[in-house]
Order: C-alpha cells, then sequence, then structure tokens
C-alpha cells in the first residue's frame, strides 16, 4: 500500500515498513546490498514493529527495488505486510544500517529455529574452514532461534548466546553488512562459541572426542542422551535389536514408535516409501519428523513393532550432521524423557531424569531458553499436515482473515496440550506441550504462556477455555482474574480452527470426530455433525450413543468398548475378545446393564477401539490412539467396497448406525473374512456415512462446505475415501494443513472463536 503526493523530478523517497517474520533471518544485510545494487541512498533499521527502510534515488531504481524488496527476500522472512509512503526528497547520501529502536509495542514475531543451511554445511565438512567440523556454526539463514530467545527485540543480548562475547573474526561477520552473518545473533566458531562435551550418567568426562565416542558407544549398543536444539534426546543404534529394546525398556516405552535419523534423503527411501511430498518434507527448512510407508526390513523390529509406518527426519543441526555421517547408519533419535514427561532441555535436570535411561551425555555450554519437542508431519495428495506442532514452527505467527478485537489467551485441551496467543490478525500457537495431568507438563504449560507472552507483548483480555470442568486447562482459567472468560465446546473448537485456517467464516457443515470431548448436553461427544460458524454451532447429527463402560478406562482398554457395542448380541461369548477377558467379559455387561460408571458416549474414537478390539488387534492400549492406528494400517487400501451403514433421525437430528456397522464386521470376522478386508470395508462404510450425513443435512440447510477435523482425521485412509466420496457430490471439503486436526489445533480454535463472538457482539 502506498500513500502521500507524488514526487515530482527524477528522484523519488519513500519510507518502507516491512511487518512479519523479517528480523533474525538476515533482513537488514539484504536490504543493504539490494539498495547497493540499485544504487540508492538511505537507512534501514528494526523497531519493535518490524524493518523500517528510508530510501531514495532514480524513480525506477526505486521501482526496481520495491519489487525485488518481496521477491528476493530471504529465505527465512515471511513478509506479511509492506506499507510505503512518499516522502520529500532530502539528499541523502549513502546507505547504512542503524541500531534498533526498541521503544513502542512488540508486534515483530521471532522466528523459528531453522536446520543447518546448505552453505553452513558445506563450511562444516571443509577441512580448509575455520569452522570445520564445529557443531554450533550458523548464519542468517539457519541456526537456533524460538530456543534460544529471552526477549525481544531479536538482538544478540536476548538470547542465550549473551554469554559468548564474540571474538575478532566473527565480530567482524557480525558488523559487515555485506557477511551472510552480519546481525545472525547466534555467531559463534570454536575460539568464542559453546563448547560440547561427552560425560557419563554422573557427569565425568568420557574422553576428548565428543563425537567420536559418541558413535562408539552407539556401536556398542549403548543409549546417548543427545543435546539437541529444543531439548535433550536419546539415541540407539536402530538396527541394534537388543539396543532399541533395552531403550523402550528404560524409558517405559512398550510400543509408541520411535523416530528415526538418516543422512540422507536417498537413505530415507532405502527404508520408506519417499514421493515428492515426502521429499519436499524431509528437506524443508523445519525439519520435522515425516510419518512415511516402510519399506525393507533393514531396521529392528522394536523401532516402530508392527507398525507399517516409519518417523523419519534428517539432520537439522551441525551436530546430528556431525553424528550421522560419522555413524554411518540410521539411529533412533527419540524425546529425552520418561514416559508422559515433558522433554528435558536443562542440563540437570537431563542428567538427573535421563540418568537411569542413557549411559552417556553428549552436552554443551549453550542454553536453551525454550524446550521444543520434534514437529511431526504425514505427506497426503500434494502436501503435508501437522500431526504435531513444534519445533521449526512456532512461534511463527498463523495469519487471520479476520481480527481479534481483544487480546485473547487460549488455553487448550487436557492431551496434546497448545496454547494460543493471538491479537491484531495474527495468532501465535505454542510448541507441543503435551498432557496437562502430568505436573511437571503443567510447568510447562504455565512457563510456555509466560514465554509467548513476553515475546508477543501480549496481555490477554479473554481467556478461552474448554467446557469441561475437570480439565487442568479449563482450571487454569477460571482461577484468571481480570479477565473475560469464554468457554468454547470442545468439538466446535475443532471445526472453528479448521475453517479459520482456511479462511472461512462458515456456515458449514463440521464433522468432528475424535476421542472424547465434553458435549453441551453434559455427555461424552466424539462423532459430531455441526452446522457452525466461527461464532457458534448447532448439533445437527451424531454417532449414535453406546454406554462407555467404566469411563476413563475403556480409553485405555477398548476391549471395554467392544463389550458396550455388543451388548445386544447374544453370541458375543463366543468371540475370540470375550473368551480372552473370561469373567470380566459377563462382570462388564453387568456394569452396563446397571449403568454405574458409565457414560454414554457418540465417539468414533471408541468405535475404532471397539472394532481393533473385535479383529484381536488390540484389548489394551499403551499409548492414545494405538488402537485406531493398528486398524488403519491393517486395512488393504485396495479394497473399495464398504459396509452399509444406516442413517436414521430422531427429533430432528441425523443419527449414524455405529452398532450396526459393527454388527457388519462381526458378521465377516465370525465367517473368518481377511481381517485386511473387514477393516477396510470399515473404513469405506464410516467414510460413506458421513458423505450420506453431510447429503442429509446439505439438503435441509443448502450448506455445502464441509469442515472436517478432530484427531481421527489424522487417520490417512479415512480422510481421503471422506474426501472423494464428499467431493464427488460437489461439496467444498476443508481439511487442516496449518494446525493439527487433532487436539493440538484446539487452542487456535478456541481463540478464533472467542473473537469471532468479540466481533458478533459490537
Amino acid at each position: 500500500m502506498e500513500s502521500g503526493e507524488g514526487v515530482v523530478g527524477p528522484v523519488r523517497r519513500v519510507e518502507i515498513r516491512v511487518e512479519g517474520v523479517v528480523q533474525g533471518v538476515g533482513f537488514r544485510p539484504f536490504v543493504y546490498g539490494l539498495a547497493e545494487r540499485f544504487g540508492l541512498n538511505g537507512r534501514v533499521g528494526n523497531d519493535t514493529g518490524g524493518v523500517v527502510i528510508d530510501v531514495e534515488g532514480p524513480r525506477e531504481a526505486v521501482a526496481g527495488f520495491l519489487k525485488s524488496l518481496e521477491v528476493d527476500a530471504p529465505v527465512l522472512a515471511d513478509i506479511e505486510r509492506v506499507t510505503v509512503v512518499t516522502r520529500p526528497p532530502r539528499g541523502s547520501i549513502g546507505f547504512r544500517i542503524v541500531d534498533s529502536d526498541h521503544g513502542g509495542p512488540r508486534r515483530t514475531p521471532v522466528p523459528a529455529d531453522s536446520a543447518t543451511c546448505k552453505k553452513c554445511l558445506a563450511e562444516l565438512f571443509d577441512p580448509c574452514d575455520r569452522r570445520y567440523r564445529y557443531p554450533f556454526l550458523n548464519c542468517t539463514d539457519c541456526g537456533p532461534r524460538f530456543t534460544i530467545v529471552r526477549d525481544v527485540p531479536y538482538d544478540r543480548g536476548n538470547t542465550t548466546m549473551a554469554e559468548f562475547p564474540m571474538c575478532p573474526a566473527c565480530a567482524r561477520e557480525y558488523h559487515d553488512p555485506t557477511d551472510r552473518r552480519f546481525h545472525a545473533q547466534p555467531v559463534c566458531c570454536p575460539d568464542c562459541g559453546p563448547r560440547l562435551r561427552i560425560v557419563d550418567a554422573h557427569g565425568r568426562p568420557l574422553g576428548d572426542d565428543p563425537v567420536g565416542r559418541a558413535v562408539e558407544l552407539l556401536r556398542a549398543g549403548m543409549v546417548v542422551a543427545v543435546k539437541g536444539l529444543g531439548g535433550y534426546h536419546v539415541a540407539v543404534d536402530a538396527t541394534n535389536p537388543h539396543a532399541v529394546e533395552t531403550l523402550r525398556a528404560r524409558k517405559r516405552r512398550a510400543d509408541k514408535p520411535f523416530a528415526v535419523m538418516v543422512a540422507t534423503v536417498d537413505e530415507a527411501r532405502r527404508l520408506c516409501v519417499v514421493d515428492e511430498a515426502a521429499e519436499r518434507a524431509l528437506t524443508d527448512r523445519r525439519r520435522p519428523i515425516v510419518l512415511l510407508d516402510r519399506r525393507g526390513k533393514e531396521l529392528a523390529e522394536a523401532v516402530a513393532p508392527g507398525n507399517r509406518q516409519l518417523g523419519v527426519f534428517l539432520p537439522y543441526t551441525p551436530l546430528h550432521h556431525l553424528l550421522s555421517v560419522e555413524f554411518g547408519a540410521p539411529m533412533v533419535l527419540t524425546s529425552g524423557n520418561a514416559s508422559d514427561e515433558p522433554i528435558a532441555f536443562t542440563d540437570a535436570d537431563a542428567l538427573s531424569r535421563l540418568s537411569g535411561i542413557a549411559d552417556a551425555f553428549l552436552v554443551h555450554d549453550r542454553p536453551i531458553h525454550a524446550w521444543a519437542d520434534d514437529s511431526v508431519v504425514r505427506p497426503w495428495r500434494d502436501t503435508v499436515v501437522p500431526v504435531r506442532r513444534s519445533r521449526g514452527y512456532t512461534p511463527e505467527p498463523i495469519r487471520c482473515a479476520w481480527e481479534f478485537p481483544r487480546p485473547v489467551l487460549a488455553v487448550g485441551a487436557e492431551l496434546k496440550n497448545t496454547v494460543c496467543l493471538a491479537s491484531g490478525c495474527r495468532a501465535v500457537l505454542s510448541q507441543h506441550i503435551g498432557d496437562l495431568r502430568n505436573l511437571e507438563t503443567f510447568r510447562a504449560f504455565t512457563d510456555a504462556i509466560g514465554h509467548l507472552s513476553r515475546l508477543s507483548d501480549i496481555v490477554p483480555a479473554v481467556v478461552a477455555h474448554d467446557l469441561h470442568p475437570d480439565y487442568v486447562s479449563t482450571n487454569y482459567a477460571l482461577d484468571s482474574t481480570g479477565v473475560d472468560l469464554v468457554g468454547v465446546q470442545h468439538h466446535h473448537a475443532h471445526v472453528a480452527a479448521c475453517l479459520a485456517e482456511n479462511g472461512v467464516a462458515g456456515p458449514a457443515i463440521g464433522v468432528a470426530f475424535d476421542g472424547t470431548g465434553y458435549g453441551s448436553d453434559g455427555t461424552v461427544w466424539g462423532g459430531e455433525f455441526l452446522l457452525a460458524t466461527l461464532s457458534g454451532f448447532q448439533r445437527v447429527g451424531h454417532l449414535e450413543v453406546v454406554p462407555m463402560p467404566g469411563g476413563e478406562a475403556a480409553v485405555r482398554q477398548p476391549w471395554r468398548m467392544a463389550a458396550a457395542y455388543l451388548r445386544d448380541d447374544p453370541d458375543a461369548s463366543s468371540l475370540a475378545v470375550a473368551r480372552r477377558q473370561g469373567r470380566r467379559w459377563e462382570w462388564l455387561r453387568r456394569l452396563v446393564d446397571s449403568g454405574l460408571n458409565t457414560p454414554v458416549t457418540s465417539s468414533v474414537g471408541r468405535l475404532f477401539d471397539a472394532v481393533a478390539a473385535i479383529l484381536d488387534i488390540r484389548d489394551t492400549v499403551t499409548y492414545e490412539g494405538q488402537a485406531a492406528i493398528e486398524l488403519e494400517q491393517r486395512a488393504d487400501p485396495g479394497c473399495v467396497d464398504g459396509y452399509p451403514v444406516g442413517v436414521f433421525e430422531d427429533a430432528g437430528t441425523f443419527v449414524v448406525d455405529g452398532p450396526g456397522l459393527v454388527r457388519a464386521v462381526v458378521d465377516d470376522h465370525r465367517c473368518g473374512v481377511d481381517v485386511a478386508l473387514v477393516s477396510a470395508r470399515f473404513h469405506n462404510g464410516l467414510a460413506a456415512a458421513v458423505h450420506r450425513t453431510c447429503l442429509s443435512i446439505a439438503e435441509r440447510t443448502d450448506v455445502w462446505t464441509v469442515a472436517l477435523s478432530g484427531g481421527v482425521f489424522a487417520n490417512r485412509l479415512l480422510l481421503e475415501r471422506t474426501v472423494e466420496a464428499l467431493e464427488g457430490s460437489g461439496f467444498t471439503v476443508l481439511t487442516h494443513s496449518r494446525v493439527p486436526c487433532n487436539d493440538g489445533g484446539i487452542s487456535f480454535g478456541q481463540a478464533v472463536v472467542a473473537a469471532a463472538r468479540d466481533r458478533s457482539s459490537d
């Protein structure tokens, strides 16, 4: 946008404000070089709102400068807005970079951590370079950002690098506008930067070659803790069965798959199917863990037991590159914690909590200020969908199509928790926090709120929360003072998150499928069809409710849901799932009949659990969603027929006949039909039921936009079949691409609902 009077004559002067992720990414030296290239005069500087440029020179040169400013911006920059105001020329001579202005409200986002760039990687392995094999080299195009910043503006003094004074050589680079390390805040070298060490579980040194010694220990089958960008990992040789099983036992992680780091995309291809979308994800500057279909059996079975997929990622720090190249084989690299605990990120905490897990510790003295787990994505069609949004993404803002009238804090759900701070047209989603029922994770939750508040300079006037009265996050919100509280129904938050990230206000048919969520009627929802806008919803359909025997116990023991779905089947006791439980099966059926501790639920997640148990896949789970994941992986993707599923009306609400779908599963299972076909027919039948229900709702309401959300839609097969069916009938189908469809996206949904209600009340 440009304002101001035109300038008569060949010289033109403009003031430019650039907003977005434009600090800590080499934007000022980029502008300096651009001005030199076009022969322009003036200056460039940072303030708390972005980058401010004052430039003058020949009209054609200024026009070329303005065009290149956005087209050729640095790779890590994310420009939100460029404002141009024409001013009278003042005869400036030369172009210079001025000091940052720290006054005023803080509106400039801090950049996320970024993987080692190609230029730094070349230096890392160049014997003639002064940073040869130095594990902490970086430049304005890569390196730590969010995890080391304490405050804004993003200058060295506000990072954990403040305690490392630059040597003369690094200082020259840092102050040279033509150098790619100009104002790279973490810049350092072996003479002035952090040092790497390897120690045992008691902190005693294990040698003078930390990387070499770590590789020796890994090859010997040992467990090594590695301090990464956002916290500690624990590593073992992924091809060594004994080492992987040892790690499982020490972490108390019975079944959940481990992620694997490989050195190159070609190595990833040896292990998994890597298409173009997967390759883009693997090599993205964020370096997420990418969930891929497996091929071959090079790895130990215990890396991902019984799983047809593997989480693979490439090295993203110089230290990871050194380890990968020297080790020369796939390496398990998983979060440095015990089961259900937050990741360890301080040295003292790591040595304390991981001493029973790791045999040795690869440590360094650059403090991590903000922890961040690895992000996880899943390729789908020609893009990827986020499963866990954390390192590499946080704290990059999500730009919204509508303004937040008042600053909002949204505190998220109980599991897979994230928090969201929003103001203006930006929403900042925290890193993955986890299960708030753990005391240490709750502390991480409060720390994340404090840190994001400082970085964004947001003081919330509104706090949005879930309706569940027992959620830790809800109680945190209810204890807040001096703010307005907004309760948001769980599944409305799911749908609103999907709508908002697609820039759609509604109305839309929101299909929210997940494990559990507190319904507006006090029952357990999880298979919902909502006629929704950002500000409100009407429940127009749901999966038929069934008992949930034992409440939360049914989440951990899918066989309970099998018993609930089969409570009216006189021959159910002949099924293998019933025989495995013995007398507990009949006891549970009596519990259902009594109604004691047996809430009713419309949850699709619990429907998946029941089918998994009936098909003898999984009676109990050791991590959330395990039964559903294994049921999906057993499905034959080539099967296109599905079980017929009834949809009926009850008091004007559409009800999907889940028990009928289960009866079809049981009939085929009793006839000995292959589990792969039964699972596929179940998925296809459920997708067809979604399609049929949405058609019925659309015919009644004339709403032909559908938003798919909730953790069940992390199921790639169900998502694909559902989208295909809906698109085939002319629906516009919205899915997630920027926030997770699971509870990791709930806080974003809560925030946009609170803002929409604010706008509608004006």
